[in-house]
């Protein structure tokens, strides 16, 4: 039995039995004692409380508090969380904002030292900031959905990023540049990149990007990336 499967199946007895012991455990997987302790403790790792009961004969239980969605949610996943609820907050007029800010705080803390280490990394490139009035958004499109993605890849190995860029006027130039943050200026959605072309940063409206691809073994360096007072960057609490 794989790892995964055999993990979700130590899950799956816990909670339906209530209590359990590693002896037991390990002849329902078929595995060792010691793969069992291994397994728990990995399963520890991802967010799940499991207690052990004293002295001799003293089994496992699943606390049914454990946050299950945190085990399951990769860093990427509670990434789009993050940017989408960062962006009814900015906004200020979407309901219950504030309710979502809490639940994902919960998933946050949740997360193992590894996973906040990975997400940190993402926040690093993620900043919010409010719409000046006189931009016209009457033209707004939908992003394309293997953007996202595309710009984790492109960002956390450092490669390179090309696409398709539409502009204002609906004339389209192929872009090759390196991806180093993204803005969120509700609802326009920004990729702000260095464009070695023009050997300055640029902001693409990520609705206007079709086509994107990783260039792999292209990489580049992290860029201060200059914005105005009002644009902050994300930060977990």
């Amino acid at each position: 039995m794989k790892t995964r499967s055999r993990q979700d199946a130590i899950v799956r007895n816990l909670r339906r039995n209530g209590t359990s012991t590693i002896e037991a455990l390990a002849s329902t997987v078929n595995a060792s004692r010691s793969t069992i302790i291994r397994d728990i403790a990995a399963l520890r790792d991802e967010g799940y409380v499991i207690q052990t009961e004293p002295g001799r004969g003293g089994g496992l239980s699943l606390d049914a508090s454990s946050v299950q969605t945190t085990a399951r949610l990769s860093v990427a996943e509670v990434f789009a969380l993050i940017i989408g609820i960062s962006a009814m907050r900015a906004a200020g007029n979407l309901p219950f904002s504030s309710l979502a800010d809490a639940g994902l705080s919960k998933i946050e803390k949740a997360l193992p030292s590894d996973k906040i280490r990975d997400l940190r990394r993402f926040l690093d490139c993620l900043y919010v900031g409010p719409l000046a009035p006189q931009i016209d958004t009457s033209n707004l499109g939908k992003i394309a959905p293997d953007l996202l993605p595309t710009f984790e890849t492109a960002f956390l190995k450092g490669f390179f990023l090309q696409f398709r860029y539409r502009d204002a006027q609906g004339a389209q130039t192929d872009r090759h540049v390196e991806p180093q943050a993204m803005l969120i200026l509700p609802p326009l959605w920004y990729l702000v990149a260095w464009d070695p072309a023009r050997e300055d940063f640029r902001h693409f409206r990520m609705d206007r990007i079709s086509a994107p691809a990783c260039v792999e073994g292209q990489s580049f360096r992290r860029r201060i990336v200059p914005f105005d007072d009002g644009v902050q960057p994300i930060r977990i609490v």
